[in-house]
C-alpha cells in the first residue's frame, strides 16, 4: 500500500496512532509539540484518513501486522508511541507480540469488551434474523450511526475489531505503559483503563479531569506534559 503519513522533527522516534475513522491530523497538537524534540511519525490506518481502502475485512491483528510493516518501511527504530482509542488496540496487540516500543502512552484505549446484557443479545438476534430476509433494512436500522456509514468491507472489519477483547493480550505486555483517560470519557470509561492497568504489569493510570474521550485534544497542554514526563522517566 502507498503510505499516507506525517513526519516532522528530528531525534528519537515517536509514533502516533489515531482512533477509528480518525486520521493522522487528529494529533495536530502533539505533532507540533513533540516534533521539537522527537522525530514524529503519524500514519493513517488503511480505510481511514487519506490511506487506501481496506483490501479485505481486517482484524486488530491485521492492522498490527500492517503497522509493523509500515514502521519498518519508514525506518522507525526504538520508538515511543502515543495511541488513541482504536490506535490503542493496535498498540496493545503490537506490544503483546513483543514489538520493541520503548514506552507507550495509551489514551482512551479501546479493547475491553463490556459484559453484554439481555437487551444487547436480543438486538443481535433480531438483526441476524432480519438480515436474512431484508438485508438493506437491517443495515439501515441496526447498529450505531458510525457503523451505518461504513462500506461493506469496513463493516465486517468493524465487527471483528469491536468484538475482540484484549485483556489476554495486555497481560503479555512487558513494556512501560501509561494509560491516560478523560474522567468524562463515555466511550472508553476510566473503568476500562483500570482493567487494563490490572492486566499490564507495572503500568500506571492518569485521569484527566474535565476531559472526555479525546483527552489529548480536550486539554493538549496537560496531556503533552504528562506524556513527555512519562517518556523522560522511561
Amino acid at each position: 500500500m502507498t503510505l499516507s503519513y506525517i513526519r516532522e522533527g528530528e531525534g528519537r522516534d515517536l509514533v502516533l496512532l489515531h482512533g477509528y475513522l480518525a486520521s493522522k491530523e487528529s494529533f495536530y497538537p502533539q505533532i507540533g509539540y513533540f516534533s521539537k524534540h522527537f522525530r514524529v511519525t503519524a500514519p493513517d490506518f488503511p480505510g481511514m484518513g487519506q490511506a487506501e481502502a481496506l483490501p479485505a475485512a481486517w482484524s486488530v491483528g491485521d492492522y498490527a501486522d500492517w503497522t509493523a510493516d509500515a514502521l519498518e518501511a519508514l525506518g522507525v527504530r526504538d520508538a515511543f508511541v502515543i495511541a488513541h482509542s482504536f490506535g490503542g488496540r493496535v498498540a496493545v496487540k503490537l506490544l503483546s507480540r513483543g514489538y520493541p516500543f520503548r514506552g507507550a502512552v495509551l489514551t482512551g484505549c479501546a479493547g475491553i469488551v463490556p459484559k453484554r446484557g439481555l437487551g444487547y443479545r436480543l438486538r443481535v438476534k433480531a438483526y441476524k434474523l432480519i438480515k436474512r430476509c431484508a438485508p438493506r433494512y437491517a443495515d439501515a436500522h441496526f447498529g450505531s450511526a458510525e457503523y451505518r456509514t461504513l462500506s461493506p468491507v469496513m463493516r465486517e472489519s468493524f465487527k471483528k475489531i469491536v468484538n475482540e477483547d484484549l485483556r489476554a493480550d495486555a497481560a503479555k505486555i512487558d513494556c512501560p505503559v501509561l494509560f491516560v483517560n478523560g474522567a468524562r470519557d463515555a466511550e472508553t470509561p476510566p473503568a476500562s483503563a483500570e482493567i487494563y492497568v490490572s492486566c499490564v504489569k507495572g503500568s500506571k493510570l492518569r485521569i484527566m479531569e474535565n476531559c472526555g474521550h479525546f483527552a489529548h485534544l480536550d486539554d493538549p497542554f496537560t496531556f503533552d506534559l504528562v506524556a513527555e514526563e512519562f517518556f523522560g522517566n522511561v
